[in-house]
């Protein structure tokens, strides 16, 4: 064997030894033993910034569960979907659809979902902006212009909008001059801000936040269009966990006073958590079905 193949050969061990590593380091009695707690996020804003956002949750688990845990955000929702199958993370923050495809792929277990202060609400919806001087007012306005999903693994940035744009007769594939994934929700609406995109798809409570914080102006992102309710982002964990850290890890959310969530400021207004099931999402599952996307791995498509 020449000296390059051995130091290619090298090069994989050590790659596998350092992936075999990061699997097996969490778990050393037998697999069942958990020392630290990881969540991971799916990206809605910059990293650090729900990093700091989440540490009040972060401080309570940790208390509650007599463990460290630790707070990651995710590249995008793919990778998110993949630090669980790998056994990266424990736990995460799903959207409804990469819920789904994370439990096809990596055997997630939706726990809970949050609950919204405003009007005790759980569900939420996909919104249709575009930018006021477009001249786009209605959906149909649409066909020609460019537009901007937020990520293929996302629900009210994908999965919905998709929905809705074939009900009104628009092919979100070929009616578009140009049609791209902006990786999340704020650089949807920033694109449309900044004159990059006619129009996109965000959620409505990524959409309130950002007015709210004055990130982007209404009167220049306007709503054209408000979908049906989707059932609200859930909180899952592995399915291969012990049972009894899964029961301990959703008592803690059921049971965190809403002074600590009330701290986790604009991430949906929610005043508490309540307990979920799988069963929940199968909405979802058919809409997906009917949109003949692929649960099992989702896929990036490159811009047109």
């Amino acid at each position: 064997m020449s000296k390059m193949a051995k130091l290619l050969v090298a090069v994989v061990v050590i790659i596998l030894g350092v992936g075999v590593w990061q699997a097996v380091k969490n778990q050393p009695s037998g697999g069942n033993e958990i020392k630290v707690l990881r969540m991971g996020l799916i990206p809605a804003d910059d990293a650090e910034e729900m990093i700091r956002d989440y540490e009040p949750v972060r401080a309570y688990l940790s208390e509650k569960l007599g463990m460290p845990v630790e707070i990651q955000v995710t590249s995008d929702y793919t990778a998110a979907i993949e630090a669980m199958r790998s056994k990266h993370i424990e736990m995460a923050w799903f959207g409804p659809f990469s819920y789904i495809i994370a439990k096809n792929m990596a055997g997630a277990e939706a726990i809970v979902n949050g609950v919204r202060r405003s009007d005790g609400k759980s569900d939420y919806h996909s919104v249709i902006v575009a930018r006021a001087d477009s001249g786009i007012t209605k959906l149909e306005d649409l066909k020609g212009k460019s537009f901007a999903f937020v990520d293929p693994a996302s629900t009210s940035g994908n999965l919905i909008p998709r929905k809705m744009l074939l009900e009104n007769g628009i092919d979100p594939d070929k009616d578009f001059s140009t049609v791209f994934y902006a990786g999340t929700h704020n650089a949807v609406e920033y694109a449309i801000a900044n004159k990059k995109v006619a129009a996109g798809a965000d959620s409505d409570n990524s959409y309130d936040r950002m007015v709210k914080a004055g990130e982007i102006d209404p009167a220049v992102n306007k709503i054209i269009f408000t979908s049906p309710s989707i059932p609200g982002s859930p909180i899952a964990i592995r399915g291969d966990l012990p049972q009894a850290l899964k029961q301990k890890i959703k008592d803690a959310l059921i049971n965190m006073q809403e002074q600590t969530i009330h701290e986790v400021s604009g991430w949906g207004d929610i005043a508490k958590y309540q307990e979920v099931s799988d069963s929940d999402y199968d909405i979802i599952r058919q809409t997906a079905a009917i949109l003949g996307m692929d649960v099992a791995s989702p896929r990036r498509r490159q811009i047109k």
